[in-house]
């Protein structure tokens, strides 16, 4: 498996997003449900950010904001970082680390989201990806067992 899009197609549940007039606590309790740490936010039908679980923290705890009141328009990452359908994995890594982000929306030429990577998920291909190498090299200098 080398891009996003291949990725995409391996991970069980699809991208999950929320209109921007929800509240921190509504997005926070679908979060929770959904068992993810972040939603795509729209507007009408266009995307206008992201939300995260370190946007909870950095932007409404830490702010001593009310999640009932504050609406995600308010604290959501507005400066949204978008992968390709052919982004590489060693790509999206890259891109990750050095802006210090923990997903990765995807998104195709025409603007449509088509889902979300988060670096737990680079991290679990790229262990298969090693245990894989590790077995082939094992096979090689042992045989098969």
């Amino acid at each position: 498996m080398s891009t996003v899009y291949e990725l995409l197609g391996s991970k069980a549940h699809g991208l999950h997003t929320v209109p921007e007039t929800m509240t921190v606590l509504d997005a926070a309790r679908e979060m929770q449900r959904r068992a993810i740490g972040a939603v795509v936010v729209t507007a009408g039908d266009r995307v206008a950010g992201i939300f995260t679980e370190r946007d909870v923290v950095r932007r409404v705890v830490a702010q001593e904001k009310n999640p009932v009141t504050v609406l995600l328009r308010d604290v959501m990452t507005r400066d949204l970082t978008c992968a390709t359908p052919a982004t590489t994995l060693d790509e999206a890594r890259t891109i990750m680390m050095e802006l210090h982000i923990r997903y990765l929306p995807v998104m195709d030429n025409d603007g449509r989201s088509l889902g979300m990577i988060s670096i737990g998920d680079l991290n679990a291909q790229m262990c298969h990806d090693q245990e894989a190498t590790i077995g082939s090299l094992y096979e090689y200098l042992y045989g098969r067992t």
